[in-house]
């Protein structure tokens, strides 16, 4: 018998006929704070007449809390955005996971990379968002590039560094990545929200470049420069029959302030202006929708992702990235695509929930 059945209508909330969910935030990953966030406006939109809902947070430590009334009194606010309190109660994992289904709106490693998904398999309780495989592949950017490269779909040009190729032979990483030409982004492999990320023009700023991201992940990707393009993106949301689809398109248009869409113009300024939906020629947002598709199916995922991509002014579509668990306030690109496909925040949140519970736990 798993958790959640055991539970019965038991456990914290008293949920008799409501559907008790647990929203999981925090993590131990740079992206802690923004997680913080995105829970905050999930756990705002669900229906208090449908749910029991609870929060659960990890801390930076990876120690698990949750307050007596299941409340927000786990956050505090950090310097410049919340986090899960250093002094908020400790929780025993078997009581946090005594719910129906778990939103886990964890953002980077150890929350969005297979972890806690491979913990909630193992207890039998469902959740939403990719499985444990299609989780771990797509948070490496490496090995997610090259899942889709095999299923035929466009990337860019790109190399990996393993920390044993960068420690045994730093100077051969250089000329492999030198044949990238330039400009380059330069990457922690498992990272996200733009952490770590450093735009280098020259070769002589390449070594210092990837020893600043080797900070955030031993394990690296560079990526050539798509020249003259556009950044779009796209969601993808599994319907109630199961079958992925496709929201408007979105831009992301960024300010001569920042070189590209970093961490600062996504959450701490105004310097980048967010166009939904995107003026795209005739055809191309067609085209984008549909790699957005192929690429959810590419990597197994399911219940949500968000899918990046550079179109170039002569309408060329090359796929960057795919995001199981993308940013998740109300103001965050993933819902507001939703929003103008005609899914409002609290309706895109009900299917999220109800297609977890449609999918339960086990092998797909």
């Amino acid at each position: 018998m798993t958790l959640a059945a055991a539970a019965g209508h038991g456990g914290y909330g008293r949920a008799v006929n409501r559907i008790r969910v647990a929203v999981l935030l925090g993590g131990r990953s740079s992206e802690h704070s923004i997680s913080c966030i995105s829970g905050r406006s999930i756990m705002a939109a669900l229906d208090p007449a449908r749910y029991a809902v609870t929060a659960v947070g990890i801390g930076r430590d990876g120690r698990w809390v949750r307050a007596a009334d299941g409340g927000l009194g786990i956050l505090t606010e950090g310097e410049r955005l919340p986090e899960v309190s250093s002094h908020a109660p400790s929780a025993v994992l078997s009581e946090c996971l005594d719910v129906d289904v778990v939103f886990p709106v964890l953002h980077g490693p150890w929350g969005e990379d297979g972890s806690v998904q491979g913990l909630l398999e193992t207890v039998g309780v469902p959740y939403v968002g990719s499985g444990v495989l299609s989780s771990a592949v797509a948070m490496d950017k490496g090995f997610m590039k090259a899942a889709l490269e095999g299923a035929g779909l466009q990337v860019g040009r790109y190399v990996v560094i393993t920390d044993r190729q960068w420690r045994s032979g730093p100077d051969q990483v250089l000329r492999d990545v030198g044949g990238l030409g330039l400009p380059v982004f330069v990457k922690p492999a498992r990272a996200g929200s733009s952490l770590g990320i450093v735009k280098v023009g020259s070769a002589d700023e390449l070594r210092a470049a990837i020893e600043s991201a080797r900070k955030h992940d031993p394990r690296i990707i560079v990526e050539a420069a798509v020249r003259d393009a556009r950044e779009i993106e796209c969601g993808v949301l599994v319907g109630p029959d199961g079958v992925p689809s496709a929201s408007r398109c979105a831009e992301i248009i960024v300010n001569e302030r920042h070189d590209f869409y970093d961490f600062e113009a996504k959450y701490l300024d105004d310097s980048a202006t967010l166009v939904v939906p995107a003026e795209l020629p005739e055809g191309i947002e067609a085209r984008v929708q549909e790699m957005a598709v192929r690429a959810f199916d590419a990597l197994a995922c399911d219940g949500l992702a968000r899918v990046d991509f550079f179109v170039t002014a002569d309408g060329e579509v090359v796929l960057n990235e795919v995001n199981t668990m993308p940013g998740f306030t109300d103001i965050s690109l993933y819902p507001r695509m939703w929003g103008a496909t005609g899914v409002a925040y609290p309706e895109l949140v009900d299917r999220l929930v109800a297609d977890a519970l449609r999918k339960g736990t086990g092998l797909h």
